[in-house]
């Protein structure tokens, strides 16, 4: 996960630790799906999980349901106890695609000695880049199909200015680690799905 490239001998196995991050509508958990099928590794979705406990009804969902609503972060040390054990654990099986997570600089830094200690450190980060006006379309027409209550005009907005603020500095974060990839998320899924695995093929040889 998470601070810098720690690397495990590739020639004894094939897993592979990849972060998704970028801005709310840039098509984090659509790449996740597909990277995953096509390199057969784990997708862990922090927005999901955390959505199937507000749905759920259960003591940490009624806990994030507020922030959730408001489009502000969940508090590190939920979101940690939340995600790092399946983080780990995929790890040492075949590697994870994790999206919606680190979201600030901070939960990067609490989560790397972890990562260091279980060799679940990332491999390569993918940033998905794209143009405001383009995120909150995709973000409104995303929910009128699903649904989603945390996805309104208001919350957007919001979630777009917490992701400016909190997030958005894990760029130059892993830029400065040498682990940074910046695809185009503008595109159309497939040329953003080429241009992913493009990158990762850089990494791997």
């Amino acid at each position: 996960m998470w601070g810098f490239a720690f690397r495990r001998a590739r020639c004894q196995c094939d897993a592979m630790n990849v972060l998704l991050i970028g801005p709310p509508g840039s098509g984090k958990g659509t790449q996740g799906e597909r990277l995953a099928q096509r390199l057969g590794l784990e997708h862990i979705a922090a927005g999901d999980l955390l959505r199937a406990e507000v749905e759920a009804d259960t003591p940490l969902g009624r806990q994030v349901a507020d922030y959730m609503r408001r489009g502000e972060l969940v508090p590190d040390d939920v979101i940690m106890k939340l995600l790092l054990p399946k983080v780990l654990a995929a790890a040492q099986r075949n590697g994870y695609l994790l999206d919606g997570f680190p979201r600030s600089v901070d939960q990067a830094v609490e989560a790397k000695a972890l990562a260091d200690q279980a060799g679940a450190a990332p491999d390569a980060v993918i940033y998905l880049d794209a143009p405001r006006d383009e995120l909150v379309r995709r973000i409104l027409a995303r929910a009128a199909i699903e649904g989603r209550p945390d996805d309104n005009p208001e919350t957007v907005h919001k979630r777009l200015q917490v992701f400016d603020e909190a997030t958005r500095p894990l760029v130059d974060y892993y830029r400065e680690r040498g682990l940074l990839h910046v695809v185009d998320a503008s595109k159309g899924e497939d040329e953003v799905t080429e241009d992913i695995l493009a990158a990762l093929a850089k990494v791997s040889s």
